[in-house]
């Protein structure tokens, strides 16, 4: 229950960022550089993110995300099919029974519904995440039980964002 709770805290949080992203985006677009980026409730500190298009909150969205190196999104899966397209940088996916995969620039990697996954940016990194229904999150432990995200990131030795 106190992860749904954390879920509602998330989803309010993306709809308040993606108010401000929309009045950016309303030229047609932006670069990377005029991105406004914050940390996001239930996730690392270490990841930023800014809403491109879309609203995260209630359907088909696309997050422009920068990562430091180092930073781990611990083990957790989603409600949409993720898609990540890699712009800058070095990042390291690990999904339950596939191959551990190393992306770089022009990287493309898709994570099915439901699938748990990990990942890792072993180099700062920048990606772009489309996300083909709402944004969640639900960490999982090795057992594959959903836990808490702040179990999760205190795994990771992180705290979740404000």
């Amino acid at each position: 229950m106190n992860s749904r709770i954390q879920l509602f805290g998330l989803l309010g949080f993306l709809a308040l960022v993606l108010t401000v992203s929309v009045s950016a985006q309303q030229a047609g677009g932006q670069n990377i550089a005029g991105m406004k980026f914050a940390t996001f409730p239930g996730l690392p500190t270490c990841a930023l993110g800014a809403v491109q298009s879309g609203n995260p909150a209630t359907g088909p969205s696309i997050i422009a995300a920068k990562l430091s190196a180092g930073c781990v999104i611990p083990w957790h899966w989603h409600t949409p099919v993720e898609s990540l397209m890699i712009v800058s940088g070095t990042a390291r996916m690990e999904m339950k029974d596939a191959k551990a995969m190393t992306f770089k620039a022009g990287g493309f990697a898709q994570v099915l519904s439901n699938h748990a996954h990990q990942f890792r940016c072993t180099t700062p990194c920048t990606f772009f995440v489309h996300s083909d229904t709402a944004f969640d999150i639900h960490y999982v432990n090795a057992a594959g039980t959903e836990i808490p995200p702040a179990d999760a990131l205190k795994a990771v030795k992180e705290k979740p964002g404000k």
